[in-house]
Order: structure tokens, then sequence, then C-alpha cells
């Protein structure tokens, strides 16, 4: 063996050093006394070889540090002393590390009080609200596959009871999807998976959950929003005060919903829309008009020359009268219209939202601040890129819906107390960030 001499100074503490911090600023900025509280009371003075605080701040290191699983947590804190130190764990306890045992007992209280570990992420999102101005201004929704590793039930089979070990909760859930070919025709495409769905809705410009879901995977995503406005309207209704848009793929397509976000909040849903015209037709014609026309995808054009259609221009959307304003296309683009004298399209067309309250919608389909808020959605693509590649639910041991919402808050907790440290520490370019230091 070839012996090294060892210098009293090592770069392996100071890097063990500023990824402690990274821990260290996420636990600063958690509102959980509350919880700590409520789990104390509940130990009351039954045995403390691992104190709840230990315990729940073991777990904040494991998102931190994106362990995937307990057992590859429990092996970290055996080996790295300053991480046992950090969390709260007696250095000369033995044994020095909770035994997998303990993890789950202290996962099952923390079921128990769910509602309280759900504060705690309620009480993060109201204190980002305070720190950014504009958080909440453009919300996403949209629904995310998790997917169990346990062994699918057949649907005939009787449910069993439940014994900590198997996963009696999961079911089947489909997600359809068309695209079309360089040979124009439409193909559709399915997508199955067993186990669970969650509904999450992000702030589009910073990245951030605001309010979630976890359901099975059968769960359909329309009437869950509908559930998650329900639930920030009784929790969080600062942010529906301060929301300007709502933004959702084709998923969310849904007159109720449109409506909804519009009339009763004065959100602007920036919603994609599916061809639900049934009966083959490519155009309706606008109520009360002769020669104006319009398709699903919400493009409004004028018949009124002959043998030609033109797209009507875009005037804007008057909010006091709840229109769409169309300008005539001759007048508009300049071209010669014979009938223009004539038209009953000449001085413009105001087109009520209720007209179809699916197609028209403020702001217009298509328009270039239509396509601009639209591009935001894909914030919650990178949100639940990082919770399947960093908090691990790519590659998850999860059984059962009641782990499954416990972990997916543990998660998104983790998220929302790291960017709330880092904006404190006027760090907010690394506030969705786990690894910068």
């Amino acid at each position: 063996m070839a012996k090294i001499q060892k210098t009293l100074f090592s770069w392996q503490e100071v890097d063990a050093l500023s990824d402690l911090k990274r821990l260290q600023l996420a636990l600063d900025n958690l509102p959980d006394e509350e919880l700590m509280r409520a789990l104390e009371r509940e130990r009351g003075r039954g045995r403390d070889d691992y104190p709840v605080r230990a315990m729940w701040n073991s777990l904040i290191a494991a998102g931190v540090y994106q362990h995937p699983s307990i057992e590859c947590l429990r092996r970290e804190l055996g080996r790295n002393a300053q991480l046992r130190q950090a969390c709260g764990f007696d250095l000369f306890a033995r044994p020095d590390v909770p035994p997998a045992c303990a993890y789950s007992r202290f996962l099952r209280a923390l079921q128990r009080h769910a509602a309280v570990v759900e504060a705690v992420f309620r009480r993060l999102v109201e204190q980002l609200g305070e720190e950014l101005p504009d958080f909440g201004a453009v919300l996403a929704v949209d629904g995310k596959k998790l997917p169990t590793h346990a062994r699918p039930r057949p649907q005939d089979a009787p449910r069993l009871p439940a014994d900590g070990r198997r996963d009696i909760d999961a079911d089947f859930g489909v997600k359809k999807r068309q695209e079309t070919g360089a040979d124009g025709k439409v193909r559709e495409y399915e997508t199955r998976w067993y186990g669970y769905r969650l509904h999450l809705v992000v702030d589009a410009n910073h990245e951030l959950p605001v309010a979630y879901n976890v359901t099975r995977a059968s769960c359909a995503e329309q009437p869950r929003a509908h559930d998650l406005l329900d639930k920030m309207r009784r929790e969080t209704p600062r942010l529906l005060t301060g929301c300007e848009a709502f933004l959702g793929d084709k998923g969310y397509d849904d007159g109720k919903l449109i409506t909804r976000l519009w009339d009763d909040h004065a959100i602007k849903p920036v919603i994609d829309i599916r061809d639900c015209w049934q009966d083959g037709e490519a155009t309706r014609r606008v109520a009360g008009t002769r020669d104006a026309v319009y398709s699903y995808c919400g493009e409004v054009r004028c018949h009124a020359r002959a043998g030609e259609t033109h797209r009507m221009a875009y005037g804007g959307f008057e909010e006091s009268r709840a229109t769409q304003k169309y300008l005539c296309p001759a007048k508009h683009y300049g071209f010669d219209c014979p009938r223009l004298a004539n038209c009953e399209l000449r001085g413009g067309l105001r087109i009520p939202l209720s007209e179809e309250r699916r197609i028209f919608t403020p702001p217009a389909r298509g328009t270039p601040s239509w396509r601009r808020l639209y591009k935001k959605r894909s914030a919650i693509e990178r949100v639940n890129s990082r919770l399947d590649v960093s908090f691990g639910f790519e590659h998850h041991f999860i059984r059962g819906l009641a782990k499954m919402r416990l972990r997916v808050t543990l998660a998104l907790t983790v998220m929302l107390g790291m960017a709330l440290g880092r904006i404190k520490e006027k760090q907010r370019d690394k506030m969705r960030s786990l690894v910068a230091a």
C-alpha cells in the first residue's frame, strides 16, 4: 500500500460544507414549526431515540441531495457524519442512523398529519407571493403520469385489504394524442400506464408550483382543473386575484372551464382547442351576418368577394362589450373589392364571446398575444422534468395513494423552500437549482 501523508487542510471538507449550506438554505426557510409541534405532541413522552425534527430534516435532505429512496438516504447518513449533525442526529448514539422501520413509522405519522404538511407548502406559496410581485400572474396547468412498479391488479379481482406492501390504490390511466403525418393522415396514439396522476398548477414565469392534487391514474384532467381552482380560491385567493392568464393544452379544452376563468375571475383562458365539430363542416356562419364565417380554431373569414375568401383582420378585444372586433380585409390590407360600398362588413364586425365560448376567448385564438402566452406553457413541462430527474419520480419505490401524495408534497415543498432561500440570499438566478452552490 502506498501511504500518503495527510494534510491539515482538505478540499473534501470545503465541498461538504458547501453542500450543507444548500440544505441549511432549505431548512431555514421552511415554515414547519406547527408541523413539528404536532408531531412532538403525538409522540408525547415516548422513546425519542430519533427526534422528530431530525427525522424531518433528513427527509428534506433526501430531496435536496436527490436521494431516490429511503435506503439511499440511510446509506448517505451512515457515511456522512456532517450530514447527520446538520439534520440534528446524536453523533454518539448507537445506531447513529435511524433504521428503516423508524422511517416507516415516521412517514406514517406524516400521513396522519397530511393536512399540516400541505399547510407548509401553502405558506411557502404565500411567502413567495410576497417576495415576487409578479408571482402567479401567468399560471399553467397540466397532468403528469406517475407510474408505479407494483403488479397491476386485474380489474375484475376483488379489492384486497391494505397490508403496507401491495399497492391497492393504483389503476390504469390512458392518454390519447393525435398527430398529422407527412401524408396528411391523422393518426391517434395512446399511452397507458398503471399508477397515479399528478394534477399540477405552476407559475409559468418562475417555473414554481402553486397548487397540486394527486389522484388515481384514471381520473380525468378537466374535472381536476375545476377542483384546483376551487382549492386556490379557498386556500390562496391572492393567486387568483393577481392571475392574468391561465394556460393549458388540449386536454383542458372545456367550455365550462373557459367560461369560469373569464366570467368569475377575469382570467384570460389560453387553452388549446380540439376539433369537436362532429358533422364534418369546415366553417360556421357568424350569427346575424351573411358573409362572415369562422372555423373551429377561431379564424374569421369574409366571403363578400365572389369566389374568394379573406381572413378578417383582428381589431382587438372589447372587454366592456365582451366582444371580439374584426376589420374588413379589403380596407385593412388595401385590395379592391367590388362589393365594398354595399358590404355589411365594411365597418368591421363584432362577435360576442357568447357566439361560442370555447372558440371565442380573450385574447383571440391565433393572435400574436395568444401565441406568446401559450409558449409559456412549456414551463410546466420543465417542472415535471425536475420531478422525474431531480426528485426521483421517474424510478420510484412508492406504493399507495397516501404515500404518493405525501412524497409529492415533500418534493414540491423542497422545491419552494430552496427557491425562497435563494431569493432571500439574492440568488434569484439559481432559485430553481438544487445543485448550484
